[in-house]
């Protein structure tokens, strides 16, 4: 029986429990509406958005190509943690498997990793634009954006094959408690009784490179950008460019400021409430601000949306 209990501890075959935002809040059922409030936006909003540059010819330029894809992520971060989140506290059962936990860890990392590389592609696509008007739809044509883009999305998912199995792979044989909302892997290394300082140095490497490349890429091109704002003659251009790049330099800050917290700070410096609340930044409340951020301030966007909205008004007309 001693030996049967000693290899279960040691094996990932039990279930993991989530304790969440809503062990810690005093009124976790108004907190439980807020989540699914904030949810339902950040779908509605990035839903809508990918609509509208499919449906709109207008918008069929390499920009909104990538804030597609950008929405496209944002879904699908959203999709991999909150709902499981909020299921937990309707029917108050906070188990996961290791199989469902490693999933969640795979797809949260690949996603995180593939929206590092893409807000970089994104600084990248506003440089050529700004600095090289001429020749922008020459250097950012449908074939360069599609590579850009399919190269974020691998560079995601290696960071989600390498970290992953490193991590699931580890022995658990400590409380099965895991004090976050979702599977991340700084808070499920916490539970292991071997020695991970090896695995958190490599983590930290990792990391550094995700960051370090893209931050490089986005401090440049914007650096080059605002250089060139500086030149521009028009008050109306400057004023529109800086606007533009103000608002991604916000969302960039957000995200990168939090994913360095999370996997850079030495883990002394980590308790488990601070942790769940920046990651509640990067995960929950970043796809709500960013179609408001990159899109439903243009007036590209707008536009769009209204002549969507009088589609149906025009076709009962054409009815009748």
């Amino acid at each position: 029986m001693d030996n049967f209990t000693l290899e279960t501890n040691y094996t990932g075959g039990l279930d993991f429990i989530l304790l969440g935002f809503f062990s810690q809040s005093k009124d976790p059922a108004l907190l439980c509406a807020v989540i699914f409030f904030i949810f339902l936006m950040a779908l509605s909003g990035n839903a809508i958005l990918i609509f509208l540059i499919q449906s709109n010819s207008h918008l069929h330029t390499p920009m909104y190509f990538f804030i597609g894809q950008l929405s496209l992520m944002d879904v699908t971060y959203i999709s991999v943690t909150v709902p499981k989140m909020l299921m937990d506290q309707i029917i108050a059962i906070k188990n996961i498997s290791a199989l469902e936990c490693g999933l969640q860890m795979f797809l949260y990392l690949t996603l995180g990793g593939s929206e590092f590389f893409l807000l970089a592609a994104m600084a990248y696509d506003r440089y050529m634009a700004i600095c090289y008007p001429l020749r922008y739809p020459v250097l950012m044509n449908h074939r360069i954006c599609f590579l850009l883009a399919s190269g974020c999305w691998f560079l995601g998912s290696v960071d989600g094959f390498m970290l992953t199995p490193i991590t699931m792979t580890l022995p658990f044989c400590r409380s099965r408690e895991i004090h976050h909302f979702f599977c991340e892997v700084p808070a499920v290394m916490k539970l292991s009784c071997s020695d991970t300082s090896l695995i958190e140095t490599l983590m930290y490497l990792c990391c550094v490179l995700m960051i370090l490349i893209p931050v490089t890429i986005i401090s440049s091109s914007y650096s080059l950008i605002l250089f060139t704002i500086c030149r521009m003659k028009s008050a109306e251009g400057r004023k529109k460019a800086f606007t533009t790049c103000s608002s991604h330099i916000a969302v960039v800050t957000l995200f990168y400021g939090a994913a360095i917290y999370t996997y850079m700070i030495p883990s002394s410096y980590h308790t488990p409430e601070k942790d769940m609340v920046v990651s509640f930044f990067y995960t929950i409340l970043t796809p709500v601000l960013n179609p408001v951020i990159y899109s439903f301030r243009n007036k590209d966007v707008t536009g769009a949306l209204k002549k969507m909205l009088r589609v149906e008004p025009v076709f009962q007309e054409t009815i009748k």
